[in-house]
């Protein structure tokens, strides 16, 4: 039995897969406020535009420039482990594989796609990037990757997370990024919202209208924004996971998973593990794709499917998504990279196709699942993490009820050494079980009205 199997550094992926060549039905374009579909070139005060290229594409397979592999070598291929401990205490028949992208630098997923922004950035002839993070693991990610190219970061950091995280703010320090609390009173953004609001505990939509604000109104205009989750191109770059994954199976004799599971904020390193075999399964193969959200910010269990914006301050294009509206606030669970009101667009069109299966999970039950990880496979998980551990724990005691020898694979989206506020008010009795009331729901999906109608197509059809 192999614990860990690795791949030489002469496997890894050459290109990355884009799932957008193979969805049944094409995305839904994103809109401009007033309804017409969004141009490049109204993308590029944001972004740079070779970002932009990949964004708009349609093309299966992309080549990951050879700067990027000799940046990436430092940590991939990551492992893909095998979590024997805890199928044993759990004595189910199914066989537990984990993408492990905790070893990474800043310790999550998130650089797989910081990597790639800030040298297309810095090609593109970018002097700085601006952006948001929640939980601290984007943020560092994306300082760790201006500090390899050469490139200033400055991050907005959502206040709870600030608070809560200190340490992440020190790690951005290290690596050279400039974090500030959001909302702050750098932009006009911040300022409004602390006026309206001034307890507020900050949300992921007011830090990205921060950020992007921060990048177009200088007057260089040599500063661009950057974005961990959501958008195609981030989707892309953490295809990575899933490539390297699938050979690591096809080296053990394993052909295909039978269920694929992640924690989902806005659907980067769920979309990193799932997108490959998601291709699978459009060509007929039977596995279940899980995207687990919490239950405090349940966009894809219990949001409407709808033309929304990515924050609060209404910057960034209407996209079709799930969605508790961009004005939406979540409790401040300690997965603070999970409190996004919307979802990844290509993420939601396969739920809208039937191929991604989303569960939402409470923060007690993820914390308890963490600590079973914990006393069996040894590591602290983050709280992000923590909830895809907890959808496999439910797909391990079922395949014990049902006497089926599964295979279930999910991304260990990253490590929790530096979330232990979040343990220590879990084994204090500080945590408590939250589900988001329905009245907040629909006072919260309020702003979307006005908005282009995103009815839900599948198979090409509406």
């Amino acid at each position: 039995m192999n614990r860990k199997i690795l791949l030489q550094e002469q496997d890894i992926p050459r290109q990355w897969y884009n799932i957008a060549a193979d969805l049944p039905t094409p995305l839904l374009p994103p809109l401009t406020p007033d309804g017409k579909p969004v141009t490049p070139d109204m993308l590029a005060p944001v972004f740079p535009m070779n970002i932009i290229e990949q964004e708009a594409s349609t093309q299966r397979w992309i080549d990951i420039p050879e700067e990027i592999l000799d940046i990436l070598y430092r940590w991939r291929p990551s492992p893909l482990r095998r979590a024997v401990y805890l199928e044993r205490y759990l004595q189910t028949p199914a066989k537990i594989y984990y993408k492990d992208e905790s070893v990474s630098p800043p310790g999550s997923h998130k650089p797989n796609t910081a990597v790639p922004q800030a040298w297309y950035n810095k090609q593109y002839g970018i002097k700085k990037l601006t952006t948001e993070t929640g939980a601290g693991q984007w943020g560092s990610a994306l300082a760790f990757a201006c500090q390899l190219v050469g490139l200033e970061c400055k991050v907005y950091m959502v206040r709870i997370s600030f608070d809560q995280k200190p340490f992440r703010k020190l790690m951005m320090q290290v690596w050279g990024g400039n974090c500030v609390a959001s909302p702050s009173n750098e932009t006009n953004a911040g300022r409004k919202i602390l006026a309206e609001h001034p307890d507020t505990p900050g949300s992921l939509g007011i830090a990205i209208s921060e950020a992007i604000e921060a990048a177009v109104t200088d007057p260089s205009g040599k500063t661009r924004y950057s974005l961990g989750s959501v958008l195609n191109h981030v989707l892309l770059h953490q295809s990575i996971i899933g490539l390297e994954a699938k050979a690591q199976l096809k080296s053990v004799g394993e052909k295909l998973p039978d269920v694929v599971v992640g924690c989902a904020g806005g659907g980067s390193n769920f979309a990193g593990i799932a997108m490959p075999f998601t291709l699978d399964k459009i060509n007929g193969a039977k596995i279940d794709i899980i995207p687990i959200e919490p239950t405090a910010c349940p966009k894809m269990t219990r949001g409407k499917f709808a033309y929304d914006y990515g924050d609060i301050a209404c910057m960034t294009p209407l996209m079709a998504m799930h969605t508790l509206g961009h004005a939406f606030v979540p409790a401040p669970i300690h997965a603070g990279g999970l409190r996004y009101h919307g979802m990844a667009p290509l993420v939601c069109q396969c739920i809208v196709e039937g191929l991604h299966t989303p569960q939402s999970i409470d923060q007690m039950e993820c914390y308890e699942a963490a600590m079973t990880w914990a006393k069996t496979e040894g590591f602290i998980c983050a709280p992000e993490t923590s909830h895809a551990i907890a959808g496999v724990i439910r797909q391990a005691k079922q395949a014990k009820e049902e006497g089926k020898e599964k295979v279930i694979l999910f991304s260990y989206s990253g490590h929790g050494l530096m979330d232990l506020m979040g343990y220590d008010a879990y084994l204090s009795g500080k945590l408590k079980p939250y589900y988001l009331p329905e009245e907040e729901i629909i006072k919260s999906e309020e702003c979307l009205a006005g908005h282009p109608q995103a009815q839900e197509r599948k198979s090409g059809k509406w």
